[in-house]
């Protein structure tokens, strides 16, 4: 069994990410019982204690309705704050000290990619790195060279079983539902394959823009944002075969198996797109060609796979805010009855978000005196209100030494050859206006067989 670690130390708690996902969700953990070793935050800023105390109280008040007092009061006692810049060796001197007997902390960087070397080499200098776990935040580079880099950089001080690249899709209740779904029910796999399966779409709309955010957007785009590590983590999960045990390394082996098989996307696998308005936002380069909606096919040549398309698509100010898989069966060779409406079955539906659904498209005979048939879905619900948080499950899993729900440094530079060809493309993308699902001229003709299954609102 994995030793826990001893302390937590958040790089970068005066930041938002902290303030929005971090914070609250160690509140939670604080509330389950499932946090009770000291938080060290560590930022720039030069706060009291009293000022980060008062940070995280605005930070769980803004998440939850109802604060228990009890529990905020047990999560202040367990806060303390050094402030230094990163790339002085003297915060370190000072978190060295605020650590006191800790052996084996859980370092997690909050903070951009480009201090993630100055920060791990710092831990190292002040003889605090030994014995501790890395947690990093994506994006993990800008393509395969930077990914590179930073493994390489990280690598100098810390071991690639002490590193926990985190993404947090993975720490959703639904993503877990679904690995769960797919090697927990034996109905499933005899037609999981390319014999029944026609197409796989996913689909990540998102009904807002990009929320003040156009200096840190316009130097991502879509396919950085979400597609290369969100959705590719959600084809895997679909893709792969299942692992020999639960340990992290058979399960990032068999995600490692399909990256390997996916072909490297050229320019007649993508279509790119930016809503109306995106230039004018602040931040945003008035001539950018930053993609705003992104849609990509991709295919597997293994032998499970092969030649069923999987198409991904995710955009900013689409009709409504879901995450949606969709896996479409063939049809029935021959059909023995008439039907009613659309042709709308032989599916599984998978609602990621913002609720969980699953869904299975089938046919049933319409009332009447007639053998005609009728498009209905058989839907469950998961209406649980108190699942976790994904970074409350995250932090709780690298605090053990879990690393399943992590990604493994060959996944990470796997995920980026794939869309690399793509990325950074000098053409203009098709606008779209806002409310509608992307640049309409340029998806003519690029959907999975039978069209794109809009989630509904």
């Amino acid at each position: 069994m994995e030793q826990r670690s001893d302390a937590l130390v958040v790089f970068g708690v005066s930041g938002d990410l902290a303030h929005k996902m971090i914070l609250p969700s160690l509140y939670q953990m604080v509330r389950r019982g499932h946090l009770n070793e000291p938080i060290i935050g560590v930022a720039l800023d030069d706060w009291t204690h009293e000022q980060l105390v008062a940070r995280a109280r605005d930070a769980v008040t803004r998440q939850f309705t109802i604060i228990d007092e009890a529990v905020f009061q047990r999560l202040a006692g367990l806060l303390r704050y050094v402030s230094g810049n990163y790339k002085e060796q003297a915060t370190f001197d000072k978190l060295k000290a605020a650590l006191g007997t800790s052996k084996s902390p859980l370092y997690y960087l909050a903070i951009p990619p480009s201090l993630f070397g100055s920060v791990a080499e710092g831990l190292s200098q002040a003889g605090i790195a030994t014995g501790a776990r890395l947690m990093v935040e994506k994006p993990f580079g800008r393509d395969l060279e930077t990914a590179q880099a930073l493994n390489r950089d990280l690598h100098k001080v810390f071991e690639e079983d002490a590193v926990f690249r985190i993404d947090h899709f993975l720490g959703k209740e639904a993503i877990q539902n679904l690995l769960y779904l797919r090697f927990a029910n034996a109905f499933i796999e005899p037609l999981w394959n390319r014999t029944y399966v026609e197409s796989v779409q996913i689909t990540m709309a998102e009904d807002f823009g990009i929320k003040g955010r156009g200096k840190f957007y316009d130097e991502v785009g879509a396919i950085r944002d979400v597609i290369q590590n969100h959705l590719v983590n959600v084809l895997l999960l679909l893709a792969m075969e299942p692992p020999v045990t639960s340990a992290s390394d058979d399960l990032s082996d068999e995600k490692v198996q399909v990256l390997k098989a996916i072909r490297p996307l050229g320019p007649s696998e993508v279509v790119r797109g930016q809503f109306e308005g995106y230039l004018q936002e602040p931040g945003v380069a008035p001539t950018s060609h930053v993609e705003t909606f992104a849609a990509v096919r991709l295919f597997i040549d293994n032998w499970r796979w092969k030649d069923v398309p999987f198409y991904i698509r995710a955009g900013k100010c689409l009709p409504v805010r879901a995450t949606e898989v969709v896996v479409r069966f063939r049809r029935p060779p021959v059909a023995m009855f008439d039907t009613v409406g659309p042709d709308e079955a032989n599916y599984v539906r998978f609602r990621l978000g913002p609720q969980v659904m699953i869904g299975i498209g089938a046919r049933r005979k319409a009332p009447g005196s007639q053998m005609i048939g009728e498009a209905v879905e058989l839907a469950a619900l998961d209406d649980t209100t108190d699942d976790m948080l994904p970074y409350e499950r995250l932090i709780g899993d690298a605090m053990d030494g879990r690393r399943q729900l992590f990604t493994r440094q060959d996944a990470a530079e796997l995920a980026w050859r794939i869309v690399e060809p793509i990325l950074d493309d000098p053409s203009t993308p098709e606008t779209y206006a806002p409310g509608t699902w992307g640049p309409a001229t340029a998806m003519e003709g690029f959907a999975p067989p039978g069209g794109w299954v809009d989630p509904a609102a």
